[in-house]
């Protein structure tokens, strides 16, 4: 009988560690140290990405990430966004002056198109852009002369802290245009494009964030008009980042500055119907867990990063439990290969890749 129940607790211990050893989904990669929270990474395939800074740093990978070589670093500059076409074509964002301190650089949007070894302002037509937090690329096939071919348009949104633009290019970033949504919201934060014409961005009411409702506005004519499809009812927040494993289920995450330290619950917005409604539900209750970057799998299998720790769900946000993503993790990329294979990165005061879930 002892001998049983002993076998009994073997098994059970081996079925523990390995559900234990399946939830650990994301391995901290090398890199170099970093005072605060970096903004944004970005790959192309499994092994060729890169990642940026507000020390003005752009970092590049041909290997996942086990190695990284620092491609540029431009003082004056806090790069905000990056979002690469293909292994050659990218383009970095920055945040603008006026918001963080000894940031001098007043152009929004660089382009590169040797994979990042030089970098060139990129010209625009419209009103000026003070800085930019999100570029959202999309790929459009189309028959060109009896030949399948793609067509890449790409957007981009800024500011934290106002004024509210847009950015469009619709010839893979050849020539843009930009124009102010200082009519529909004051902050802007991220976009998510389904097509060329239909898409949706977080934002924000109010620059005074005292006075700020999270705020989610949906266009289907391409960025000319936005409809607004979400409004939180507290103060003191805005929305931030947003993931859509499928075109009909998304997440956006919800971020809350409230003063009071009482004030302790902490939402997501989530959508089933393309971003056409909305509702919220509970991430968990915790001041200190402001939200940042979040990614799913699938519909129900996601992440979301905050100030203190990563949060997991795999019920579709009705449930999370509490995992390692660092702090302030700002963005999480999930990509899927031709074959349907998953991988993932991460970034916030460190980077992360998904290893296995």
């Amino acid at each position: 009988m002892t001998r049983i129940v002993v076998a009994l607790t073997l098994i059970v211990l081996i079925v523990v560690s390995s559900l234990t050893a399946q939830a650990q989904t994301w391995t901290k990669l090398n890199t170099e140290a970093y005072p605060g929270k970096q903004d944004d990474i970005t790959f192309v395939d499994e092994n060729t990405g890169w990642y940026v800074n507000g020390l003005g740093s752009i970092y590049h990978t041909n290997d996942g990430g086990l190695t990284w070589e620092k491609q540029l670093e431009k003082k004056g500059s806090f790069f905000r966004t990056i979002a690469f076409v293909d292994k050659n074509v990218g383009f970095v964002g920055t945040v603008g002056t006026d918001y963080f301190p000894n940031v001098t650089d007043t152009i929004p949007l660089y382009g590169t198109k040797d994979g990042g070894k030089t970098w060139q302002p990129v010209s625009y037509k419209g009103p000026y852009v003070k800085g930019l937090c999100a570029i959202d690329i999309v790929k459009e096939e189309f028959i060109n002369h009896g030949k399948l071919d793609t067509k890449t348009h790409l957007f981009a949104v800024g500011r934290v802290g106002t004024p509210a633009n847009l950015m469009i290019s619709h010839d893979g970033g050849a020539t843009w245009t930009s124009q102010s949504m200082s009519k529909d919201c004051q902050m802007l934060f991220d976009i998510k494009m389904f097509n060329k014409n239909v898409g949706i961005v977080c934002a924000a009411t109010h620059a005074d964030i005292a006075q700020s409702n999270a705020l989610i506005l949906k266009t289907v004519d391409g960025g000319k008009t936005w409809k607004k499809v979400y409004q939180s009812t507290r103060p003191y927040e805005t929305t931030w980042k947003a993931s859509f494993p499928t075109e009909k289920v998304g997440y956006v995450t919800i971020q809350s500055y409230h003063p009071d330290p009482t004030v302790k619950q902490q939402r997501v917005a989530k959508t089933v119907d393309g971003g056409a409604t909305w509702t919220e539900i509970n991430l968990v209750e915790e001041a200190g867990a402001r939200e940042f970057g979040i990614g799913f799998i699938n519909e129900n299998h996601g992440f979301v990063g905050t100030l203190n720790s990563g949060f997991e769900t795999k019920d579709g946000g009705a449930t999370w439990s509490k995992m390692d993503l660092g702090r302030a993790c700002n963005k999480i990329r999930i990509y899927q290969t031709k074959e349907g294979k998953t991988y993932g990165y991460a970034i916030g005061l460190n980077v992360f890749k998904l290893s296995k879930f």
